[in-house]
This record gives structure tokens, C-alpha cells and sequence, in this order.
């Protein structure tokens, strides 16, 4: 960190530590050119927040609820040897044209997968899926993977088939206690967890000096107009959310207004420069602005070509998100995806990926797994965040289709979108 810090600031707290490790202690990202946070924000879409492509209001959506319990396909899981799995572009250990991990599944279990990086952002891959799935039709894909907004927003539409515990123990014993009951899905009956992030506060030390709280970024004289803010309504709301002594997990109507409000007057103030998707990462090299909001995976690139790049666990805390896998409606292979849910949850295969994709894991055991594989990530908070450390992080509350639209129109309104 820059020097410098402001009187009476905790210096001993874990939250302290991890912004003090971040980033230090990752090493050069060179073999991830393009992160798969990168390019889901490349697209200016969010991962806990909402893009101002249209969305199905509250009226619209009940004539498109499924019930799970009917709307089935027969499982041929143990005749007919395959399984479909759509995720995200870069999102998996690589080895030139090799899948390694998911080579091993398949020699292991006899089990051919077809993998697909056909998922780009939430909202694009909504539409794609939505008539289909909203009149139980197949979609043709056993595991599709998606951020815990838009898999809440598929568990609570009932498109989605509930797993069977049974088939899938080491998601059941290895998953971490922290991202066991999500509001969306509380005991995981629908979803398993791929890979989790964080948002926090980035500054480039050429240009200010350390930055401590979101608070901070969006009050201090000296960093007026040079700042961004991200555009996703649940990334910078949940901040603003934090600022008015509210909830972000759970806040009411009058708590929202208020965080509102508070970013009317920041934007009036002429506080913040710009409002961004990932596209923050050029002006924040150059200097056109010295601290924004930020995903740690673009922090990590920038990184490693210029070290004055910092990124700051903010004292609010930081905004914690997964990406989900899920069995859709009609999906005649489920079982084959529970066996690859449940091979994926084994340490010694999670340590493996989490090597690669440099995420947080979602596995316990897979920092003692790592000491084989890749023994400098051992430690790492990005990747192996402590109990401690994710207890001081926060996710945007799940709410209705026509509430969120609402929000989402008074958030652009404000930003200006």
C-alpha cells in the first residue's frame, strides 16, 4: 500500500491483512491475457447487478413459472454416456487445445462432455433460454452456469431441477460454510457454486496516495472528478447501500431511497468522473483517473505490467459473488452433470482449477491440495480467503422482477444511462 494512513485507522484487522496480501502475493497473471470477469464486464454487463437491456417485469413473468416437479425429461444418464455443460469464455484450466481436468472426468467416468462457452453475460444468455425454458421445453444442455442474481432469478422461476444430494457428497462435505445458504437457494437444493469474486477499490499510486474505505473514494476533495463507479446497479448500490448504514443482504424500501439519494449527491458533486463497465482498466493506468471501483481480476492484470496499481479491501467491506451451476428443466443427462458437480468438489481437481482460473475456491481442502500443485498460491486471500475474511463480505438482496426494473431505471436515471 501507498504510505500513509488516516489517524485512529484499525491496522490489525483481517480484512486489513487480505488488502494488504491481495494482490501482492499473486504473482504475474501473464497466462490469463483475458479473465473471465473481463470479459463478462467487456460486455458492460454485471455479474451481481443489472444491465439496462429490458427485463421481464413482475407482470410478465408468473405466465412463464414452471413447476420442476413437472416439467421433466426421463434421466438416460446410464445409457447413453453424456452431458452438455455451457459456461463462461476462460473459465477453466487450459493446456493449448486441452481441457485437463475435464478430460480426466471423462476417462474417469466413461462420461463424454460436450463444453461450451456460450454463456457471455447473464442477460444475453436469459434471452436465448427464456421461451424455451418459460414454456418447459428442452434447451439442450445438462449444466448451465450463472451469477447469483440470474440463477435466483431461474431457481425462483422453477426452471431449474433440484439435485440430488446423494449423488453429489463432496459438494455436500467440501463446500465453503460461507456460500452454503444463499438468500436465492438457501440450502443449495438447486445450485452448486463454480467459482466466487470480489469487488473492492482500486487506485493507482502513481497518481494519489492509499485509499482506505468507499467512503472515502467518493468524498475526498482531492479525487474529486478523477474517480469512476462501476454501472452495475447491484456492485455500486451495495456500496452506497453500505454508506447509509444499511443492509445490502436485506434493506427496505426507505433504506434504498436513502442510498439513492446519497448517490444523486455524490454524482452532483462532480465527484465521480465516469461510470464504467470493466473499461475503467485503460484510464486507471494512464492516470485519466487515480481510483475507481474495480474487480479484482482486471486489478490482477493491470498488475502485472504496472505495479502502482493497488487494490483496496475497502473498510465497507466487499461485494461477494458466485457463479452457479445448474441443472435446467428437461435436462435428460442430470445425473451425468451431479457426477461432474461431485468431481469438481474433490480438492486435489478444485486446487487444479482454482490454479488456472485464480478465483476464490469454492471447495475446502483445495489450499491443502494446492501445496502439490502450485505451492506459491498457498495462502493466496484472492483464491483461499479465510472464514474471517469472507465474513466481511456482502451481496446484493435478491428482489422481485418488477422491483429490480424499477431500481434499475432509478439507478440509470441518476448515473445518467
Amino acid at each position: 500500500m501507498a504510505a500513509g494512513s488516516r489517524p485512529g485507522r484499525r491496522t490489525d484487522s483481517a480484512t486489513e491483512r487480505l488488502a494488504a496480501d491481495l494482490l501482492r502475493e499473486l504473482g504475474s497473471p501473464a497466462r490469463h491475457p483475458l479473465s473471465r470477469r473481463g470479459v463478462l464486464r467487456g460486455a458492460g454487463l454485471g455479474a451481481a447487478g443489472l444491465s439496462t437491456l429490458p427485463l421481464l417485469s413482475a407482470c410478465g413473468t408468473p405466465g412463464m413459472k414452471q413447476d420442476p416437479a413437472t416439467c421433466t425429461a426421463p434421466d438416460v444418464s446410464d445409457v447413453d454416456r453424456k452431458l452438455v455443460f455451457s459456461n463462461w469464455p476462460l473459465y477453466i484450466d487450459e493446456d493449448g487445445n486441452r481441457l485437463p481436468t475435464l478430460e480426466a472426468f471423462e476417462k474417469a467416468n466413461d462420461i463424454a462432455v460436450t463444453y461450451q462457452t456460450d454463456i457471455n453475460d447473464n442477460n444475453q444468455f436469459f434471452a436465448k433460454i427464456r421461451m424455451q425454458l418459460g414454456s418447459c421445453e428442452p434447451i439442450n444442455r445438462d449444466i448451465i452456469t450463472l451469477t447469483d442474481w440470474m440463477a435466483g432469478r431461474l431457481v425462483g422461476l422453477g426452471w431449474t431441477q433440484p439435485l440430488n444430494q446423494d449423488t453429489i457428497p463432496n459438494v455436500r462435505a467440501n463446500l465453503l460454510e460461507t456460500l452454503r445458504h444463499p438468500q436465492w437457494d438457501k440450502d443449495r437444493s438447486f445450485s452448486v457454486p463454480w467459482q466466487s469474486g470480489l469487488t473492492g477499490v482500486a487506485y493507482n499510486a502513481k497518481y494519489t496516495g492509499e485509499i482506505t474505505s468507499f467512503e472515502e473514494l467518493v468524498t475526498r476533495p482531492d479525487l474529486k472528478g478523477k474517480i469512476s463507479l462501476l454501472r452495475e446497479m447491484g456492485d455500486t448500490m451495495g456500496f452506497f447501500l453500505k454508506l447509509v448504514d444499511a443492509d445490502p443482504n436485506d434493506f427496505t424500501e426507505e433504506e434504498w431511497n436513502a442510498a439513492i439519494d446519497r448517490l444523486q449527491q455524490v454524482v452532483d458533486s462532480g465527484q465521480v468522473r465516469q461510470f464504467t463497465g470493466n473499461n475503467y482498466t485503460g484510464p486507471l493506468n494512464k492516470g485519466d483517473i487515480v481510483a475507481c471501483e474495480a474487480w479484482s481480476g482486471d486489478i490482477m492484470v493491470m498488475q502485472s505490467e504496472n505495479p502502482d496499481i493497488r487494490f483496496v479491501v475497502p473498510e465497507e467491506g466487499l461485494s461477494l459473488w458466485s457463479d452457479n451451476m445448474l441443472v435446467p428443466n428437461k435436462a435428460t443427462h442430470q445425473t451425468n452433470a451431479e457426477k461432474l458437480m461431485n468431481y469438481y468438489y474433490e480438492p486435489e481437481v478444485a486446487a487444479t482449477l482454482a490454479a488456472w482460473v485464480w478465483y476464490i475456491c469454492p471447495v475446502q481442502g483445495a489450499e491443502a491440495a494446492m501445496e502439490k500443485i502450485d505451492p506459491s498460491l498457498v495462502g493466496n486471500p484472492l483464491i483461499f480467503p479465510t472464514a474471517d475474511d469472507l465474513s466481511k463480505t456482502f451481496a446484493f438482496m435478491l428482489v422481485p422482477d418488477g422491483i429490480r426494473e424499477a431500481y434499475n431505471k432509478q439507478f440509470n436515471r441518476v448515473i445518467g444511462a
